[in-house]
């Protein structure tokens, strides 16, 4: 039987980079193996949950969803146990995925506001992340949120003007401002190393707009452009 997975490949990498970077900004520790397995088989999970609200396919979905989803409670039993506390990082997630599914039950996953939505969902699993290493979540938690944030809404601005709006100029400027503005506030606050993270999504943003380059390459681009974010901040965050 051929596992039911999710189709959006970019959202692998917001599944992986901000919990990383929690690990490694924290000290790892052993509830990070239950808490990978159950944030890596929520997501699974999700993926079938969010179609079978379409209402199409519904039998098949709810059985994938149920199948990924026993995973995720042993994971939750075994990480609320350790501490009780991370049942709170799940009540943040909630209104996201409140309007992921929302926006599903429209047919309309590509909107943006639903992409920010799920942007918003992992970079809280990179606090969680921090939060299992560390005990607490301190400026460096919040700092790891709000980069991974910042470089994956310029991630999805940058695939909207490359494939479905990129014949429509408001995303083109809406792109390339926000870029701009990420690279100058950082700039401004004096953090050089980690200009290093950003500026590959900003040449790609100018440079590429406008040109033909299939789904495919477009994916390639963005996964080297995440490891090269992902090493950086690291490093960043290290320092």
């Amino acid at each position: 039987m051929k596992p039911l997975l999710p189709k959006q490949h970019g959202a692998w990498a917001m599944l992986l980079i901000p919990f990383v970077l929690g690990v490694g900004a924290s000290q790892p520790s052993w509830i990070h193996i239950p808490l990978f397995i159950g944030w890596f088989f929520l997501y699974l999970a999700t993926y079938p949950a969010l179609m079978a609200v379409k209402k199409k396919n519904r039998v098949l979905y709810l059985k994938w969803a149920t199948i990924y989803f026993m995973p995720v409670v042993l994971s939750m039993i075994v990480i609320l146990l350790y501490n009780y506390r991370f049942i709170y990082f799940g009540a943040l997630m909630l209104p996201f995925f409140l309007i992921n599914i929302y926006f599903a039950s429209k047919n309309k996953e590509r909107a943006l506001i639903n992409d920010i939505s799920a942007i918003f969902t992992f970079s809280i699993g990179g606090i969680a992340s921090y939060y299992a290493g560390n005990g607490s979540v301190d400026g460096i938690a919040i700092m790891i949120a709000i980069l991974s944030i910042l470089f994956f809404l310029g991630s999805a601005f940058f695939v909207k003007t490359m494939i479905r709006e990129k014949k429509n100029p408001i995303y083109k400027w809406i792109s390339w401002i926000f870029h701009l503005c990420v690279l100058i506030t950082i700039l401004s606050l004096g953090y050089y190393v980690l200009i290093l993270a950003y500026v590959p999504s900003v040449i790609r943003a100018f440079y590429l707009y406008g040109k033909t380059i299939s789904i495919m390459k477009i994916g390639i681009l963005e996964i080297g452009n995440s490891v090269i974010f992902l090493i950086i901040t690291f490093i960043f965050l290290s320092s």
